[in-house]
């Protein structure tokens, strides 16, 4: 097993590339996953959770794209940057989430963000 706190739960409405993703990110976030942390490789944890190679193939580049992991090639997938920078990168990705929830346009949206950081 991975030691990794993660479980699928294949009843669930939510796919199983979505459900690691998620609870990765909470780990990461927790502080249980520190930077700099291996993760699992993308073989191991499928088997280990039982899924296809392809499902944690996604969750990973899906979190690497969220800023939370990188991918060293065969060096492995590891936890990015420190504690302060994952956390900023969590909010960016939150605040990107939100803007497109609420339909608001990309420019306007940086307008905010620049106006937010300039107090």
């Amino acid at each position: 097993m991975t030691g990794l706190a993660v479980r699928i739960d294949r009843e669930a409405g939510t796919p199983p590339f979505e459900q690691l993703e998620l609870q990765l990110a909470a780990l990461i976030e927790q502080g249980t996953l520190r930077a700099g942390d291996k993760l699992p490789t993308v073989r191991r944890l499928a088997d280990d959770l039982g899924l296809a190679a392809n499902t944690v193939a996604r969750a990973y580049r899906d979190l690497e794209a969220r800023g939370l992991v990188d991918t060293r090639g065969r060096s492995g997938t590891f936890v990015a940057g420190d504690d302060v920078d994952s956390a900023a990168r969590q909010a960016a990705h939150d605040f990107v989430t939100r803007i497109r929830t609420l339909g608001v346009d990309p420019d306007v949206a940086l307008e905010l963000v620049r106006r937010g950081l300039a107090r």
